[in-house]
């Protein structure tokens, strides 16, 4: 049998009127289920209120169009399931607790629908096929539908973020910018002990890849990291602007910090944002001093080119300070390295051979085993970087590894473009 045939329409419609007589009865039964099997949802009894509009409105729209053939690409989700989404997103409850929400309930809803359609006619045949219907529009009802309520928790959650971190923002800025205040109400405030140790945080979403939800998304990696790093408490998390958020993770006794881990866990959690970090430090003024490292390592994340996602401030922090003046910083990269500052393939690859081979006690050996080419290959390329600086780079060997180690951060930022 065709299962869009009339007929197959007509047995739908019919079922779908009489599940709809027991409207009441319906919604009831699947925002109990939802309220049992799902513990985020428990809250308080306004909330409640409010999942009870919005699933007695799902049920009567998704009947709707089984009984009256709406078509779903026009369909927009009901206010009060839309509302429930914000409410849910301004309660800091997780996103996948609604979408589970949506699972579970159409779950109940598909059962008192099956358990109908037997009931309006004894052809096998047409039941089959208008449970294939059924299962096609639902379905589809609620890839659409859920799709909305996930644009509408991710919008509202950065709206909500933003307007909280203000409040938060002024808090910390006073404390930032050393203003008269009692840090015992700031913690309080806050919510953030200061007497500890803590690591300074600055995320952000690049330009190309914002969205409505960069905040929310900030979010959810900074408390991945705080994971990573076992921390004793919640971050203190700030929202700057739109696409990007100040944080700071607090560490039990300035314990050593893994920041390869750290640099996984960002690019498994959220590939395309990126993340600057201070070195640990304590109490209030070790509060501070994080972050203007953080601002500082951003800084440099943003000025060089490509860059990596993750810039830790122990590992750039010289760089990171000279950066704030490009320009004189690119003059004395030129004046160091010569000829070896030119921005093509043939200098980058002597550029990374001799800060290797440096970094490596000037053994061509070990040089040779960390670039996977032959020490013979090593001891010519070094040959060539020293002709290019024009003297030998023993002898002044400090600038030497600083200017390379400028140009590895940078990139094509400090380098000497060719002329065409």
């Amino acid at each position: 049998m065709d299962p869009v045939s009339p007929a197959v329409d007509r047995q739908l419609a019919t079922a779908a009127a009489a599940v709809k007589l027991r409207l009441a009865e319906v919604s009831h039964d699947v925002w109990r289920r939802l309220i049992d099997d799902i513990p985020e949802l428990k809250a308080d009894d306004p909330l409640v209120g409010v999942l009870v509009a919005g699933v007695e409105a799902n049920v009567a729209t998704l009947l709707d169009v089984l009984q009256h053939g709406i078509a779903l690409d026009a369909l927009d989700a009901p206010a009060a399931a839309v509302e429930y989404a914000r409410r849910v997103a301004q309660r800091g409850i997780p996103l996948h607790a609604l979408v589970r929400a949506y699972r579970v309930g159409h779950a109940r809803f598909l059962q008192w629908c099956l358990d109908e359609i037997p009931q309006q006619t004894h052809d096998a045949a047409l039941t089959r096929a208008v449970i294939r219907r059924l299962l096609d529009e639902s379905f589809g009802y609620i890839d659409r539908v859920s799709e909305q309520m996930i644009s509408a928790y991710q919008h509202e959650r950065d709206r909500w973020l933003l307007n909280q971190g203000a409040v938060r923002a002024v808090r910390v800025r006073a404390l930032l910018y050393r203003e008269r205040i009692d840090p015992h109400q700031i913690e309080a405030n806050l919510g953030y002990r200061l007497d500890q140790h803590h690591i300074g945080l600055v995320a952000w979403v690049p330009e190309a890849n914002s969205s409505v939800e960069a905040l929310t998304r900030l979010d959810r990696l900074t408390i991945a990291l705080a994971d990573e790093l076992s921390c004793r408490g919640r971050p203190l998390y700030v929202p700057c602007d739109e696409a990007a958020a100040w944080a700071w993770l607090p560490l039990e006794n300035g314990k050593h910090v893994a920041w390869e881990r750290l640099a996984e866990a960002a690019a498994a959690r959220d590939s395309t944002a990126r993340v600057a970090l201070g070195d640990p430090a304590a109490g209030v003024d070790g509060f501070r001093q994080t972050h203007q490292q953080a601002l500082r390592a951003q800084g440099l994340a943003v000025a060089a080119q490509p860059g990596t996602q993750v810039t830790i401030f122990a590992e750039v922090g010289p760089i990171a300070l000279l950066s704030a003046d490009l320009d004189a910083t690119r003059g004395w990269v030129w004046h160091v390295l010569g000829d070896l500052a030119d921005h093509d393939q043939k200098s980058e690859r002597l550029r990374e051979t001799l800060r290797v081979f440096l970094a490596t006690n000037g053994s061509y050996q070990t040089a040779g085993e960390r670039l996977a080419i032959h020490k013979n290959t090593v001891q010519y390329r070094i040959r060539k970087a020293q002709e290019a600086i024009g003297r030998p780079s023993q002898d002044h060997r400090s600038d030497v590894e600083l200017a390379l180690r400028i140009c590895h951060y940078l990139g094509s930022v400090v380098l000497r473009p060719l002329e065409n």
